[in-house]
């Protein structure tokens, strides 16, 4: 197999940093999970760029078009899940009805309350930036069989369940 960036930069830490102990394959895990996010961020502002959307109008939408309830939110449950206080969510809120992306309607259930809810616009660009995501991502996955891909899920399953259990199980935690 070729060598990849990864290998080099173990190889200068074991010729470089003798009094340093270190696991080769620990750095290798986690050096290779952090150039992988490097470049799924990388895509996902490239997706965004194409389409017209800034990093928080995408990740406003992403978390309407992810709930339980898909296109439809309160402000204070959409605050909570993208991490922002509620000030912030109105000027999010705001910039993306001006772009014509949301609507905010009064509850049928308590006409003091506002839901947001996503248009048809809103909808067709956070699938036009999905779909670029997506193609992205697929592309690294082509590199595996599907036998290959379904032991990385598993075992990064179980690392991302370890990590849960020590964050708590927050799954905002980082």
């Amino acid at each position: 197999m070729a060598e990849d960036w990864t290998d080099r930069h173990v190889a200068r830490w074991r010729d470089h940093w003798l009094d340093i102990g270190f696991d080769e394959d620990v750095e290798g895990v986690f050096t290779r999970i952090g150039r992988l996010a490097r470049h799924l961020r990388d895509a996902k502002a490239a997706a965004l760029a194409e389409v017209g959307l800034t990093d928080f109008e995408y990740d406003t939408l992403h978390a309407l078009m992810i709930r339980d309830t898909p296109g439809s939110a309160s402000p204070t449950e959409l605050a909570a899940e993208v991490g922002v206080s509620g000030a912030g969510m109105t000027g999010r809120l705001d910039g993306l009805e001006r772009a014509g992306w949301i609507r905010r309607i009064p509850s049928v259930d308590d006409r003091r309350r506002v839901i947001v809810e996503v248009t048809r616009q809103g909808l067709a660009i956070w699938r036009r930036a999905m779909d670029i995501r997506g193609e992205a991502e697929h592309a690294l996955a082509a590199a595996l069989t599907e036998r290959e891909l379904a032991t990385v899920n598993r075992l990064l399953r179980k690392m991302t369940l370890r990590s849960e259990a020590e964050d708590g199980g927050s799954p905002g935690a980082s």
